[in-house]
């Protein structure tokens, strides 16, 4: 894939020179601030030093007063508080944490996710008559129901009251529930917007936690706000940056039983858990629950108390998520092919993609990757009973989840964000989907907005890199989406002492820049190696690591990109 090297704007330098003095921050992490839009001294503190204390009043959240009532008042009466959950990290994490947290406070509680294969995405009426037939008299819906107008109808009818815990897009008109929680419905005027289903769940447990003069009770289950945070690539700024930060330190210091075994099975060692390491270790795992049998493992791994069924149901989930990798690269091979066909046909802006026995389970997976691959957005559907069903991926600068909007007249059901949705339609309207799909990104992509770019926070000459440079890059983490390792560039660059390609079409080289060396690695970057070879000078664009070897640790650079000086 070729990329656009996209550099930051003319930055603020009166700025970049106010935090290098006062602050005594090297000049190129200066820069990186105020080109993140930090230009103040409290800015950079706020950044730098996450604290709980600055967390919002959960009372800001429309509806938290209403939501907070109700529940008191079940817990009171030891009615059966019915948790309403999805299948994915978020929902099984969200889930998990609400049951753990109210059983805590001794209220009666149960929970359902529905399946993938038989029930599908969101809450439907069926649901609450599963609600109904177990006894309950109260609802919470966790990373789903802001769009359940019908369901919530249905619980209405049987004496039901529903609290929607969401962060989705509502549609047209809000359900009529006993209590909406979320930040981005219409009218709510709740600070920050950003937050995961599972953040937003965390703030109904703080509401109650405040409410019943134990604060502190809602922050042992930050480390379910974590993992779901990171799994669900919300943005990791502003609330969001806080509640992971200490969601990692708690999971990082003493995982809960039914973590553990997740850990090990993962391979992953307590202490050096990182957001990489949920997005590519534990999320996969816990994923594969509801990808490739009942969701319900997920979280009855997670809120289990003994260590050694916990490592069990983890093993299980291990062998499901070896199972799904290999029917990830099978049906990634097959969507690839057809991928490939239709973008040699013509100018394409966009792909949808069908195929009546693809699994359902792998099927968002494989849309991540081709929108890796291609660069455009793209849905994959499968087809369960003669429907439609698939996941929509995008990329940056197109709203997929505005775009299936204004297909709605050809959509039995849709939900989503910008950059990720879900959806079901007839298999005779695919075609006029796919052809309308391309409309809309032919009107909103230019050529270049569908050519991948690198965003590059600033210029760096290698020998700026010092024991006090690292150390404050290292208070950039926890990284995510909003908030990805520093990208530099560098230009006069040669290599020393022969480029080899290693592992699977790697690079590794040493790099050097006026008289100053560091070994650098490029991932898949092998066809570039006669750029950097022969003492030729090229630029680089990169980030900074540190490299576990031995046991001794080293920087490097892990190279994005290179081209020719």
């Amino acid at each position: 894939m070729n990329y656009r090297w996209v550099f930051k704007e003319t930055l603020d330098e009166h700025a970049v020179n106010r935090l290098n003095h006062e602050l005594h921050i090297p000049q190129a992490i200066a820069r990186v601030l105020v080109g993140r839009g930090m230009t103040s001294v409290d800015d950079v503190v706020h950044f730098f030093e996450p604290d709980l204390g600055a967390l919002h009043d959960p009372f800001l959240m429309d509806d938290m007063e209403a939501a907070v009532e109700r529940i008191e008042r079940a817990l009171d009466q030891q009615e059966l508080i019915w948790i309403h959950g999805d299948y994915d990290v978020d929902g099984t994490s969200s889930t998990a944490m609400m049951l753990h947290f109210l059983k805590e406070l001794g209220a009666r509680a149960d929970y359902h996710i529905p399946s993938r294969m038989d029930e599908g995405f969101g809450f439907t009426p069926l649901s609450v008559e599963r609600a109904r037939e177990a006894g309950a008299t109260i609802i919470i819906t966790v990373d789903v129901g802001i769009t359940a107008v019908k369901a919530v109808e249905r619980a209405t009818e049987l004496g039901i009251d529903v609290i929607i815990c969401d962060h989705h897009q509502a549609a047209e008109g809000l359900p009529e529930a006993a209590a909406v929680l979320d930040p981005i419905k219409p009218g709510c005027d709740y600070p920050f917007k950003d937050l995961a289903a599972c953040g937003v769940a965390f703030k109904l447990l703080q509401a109650l936690s405040l409410r019943r003069g134990r604060p502190e009770l809602a922050l042992t289950y930050l480390d379910f706000v974590a993992i779901a945070s990171a799994a669900d690539i919300a943005p990791l700024s502003g609330e969001n940056r806080i509640l992971s930060h200490f969601g990692l330190l708690y999971l990082n210091s003493k995982p809960r039983p039914g973590l553990k075994g997740l850990i090990d099975c993962a391979g992953l060692t307590v202490g050096q858990i990182n957001n990489s390491s949920i997005i590519f270790g534990l999320a996969p795992r816990i994923n594969a629950a509801g990808r490739l049998g009942d969701p319900r493992r997920a979280v009855e791994m997670m809120v289990q108390e003994d260590e050694i069924i916990a490592f069990r149901i983890a093993q299980e989930l291990e062998h499901d998520n070896r199972l799904r990798r290999a029917i990830d690269e099978e049906t990634f091979e097959e969507a690839e092919h057809e991928a490939a066909a239709i973008l040699s046909n013509g100018n394409v802006r966009s792909l949808v993609l069908h195929r009546q026995g693809w699994h359902a389970g792998v099927i968002g997976i494989v849309a991540s990757r081709l929108v890796e691959r291609f660069h455009l957005p793209s849905i994959m559907l499968t087809s369960i009973d003669g429907i439609a069903k698939g996941s929509a991926r995008s990329i940056k600068d197109f709203d997929i989840h505005s775009a299936l909007k204004q297909c709605e007249d050809l959509l039995i059901e849709y939900g989503g964000h910008k950059h990720a949705a879900g959806l079901s339609l007839r298999e005779e309207h695919i075609a006029e989907l796919r052809f309308r799909l391309d409309e809309i990104a032919r009107d909103h992509l230019t050529k270049d907005e569908i050519m991948a770019e690198i965003a590059i926070d600033t210029e760096l000459s290698l020998n700026e890199l010092s024991p006090s440079f690292f150390k404050y890059l290292s208070k950039f983490a926890p990284y995510g989406y909003s908030n990805h390792r520093p990208v530099f560039f560098s230009r006069n660059v040669v290599s020393a002492n022969g480029v080899k390609i290693v592992g699977n079409n790697h690079l590794k080289f040493r790099a050097i820049q006026k008289n100053f060396a560091i070994d650098a690695i490029g991932f898949n970057l092998g066809h570039k190696i006669n750029e950097c070879s022969h003492g030729k000078p090229f630029s680089v664009v990169y980030t900074l690591e540190e490299n576990l070897f031995n046991g001794t640790t080293t920087p490097q650079l892990r190279i994005k990109d290179i081209r020719p000086e």
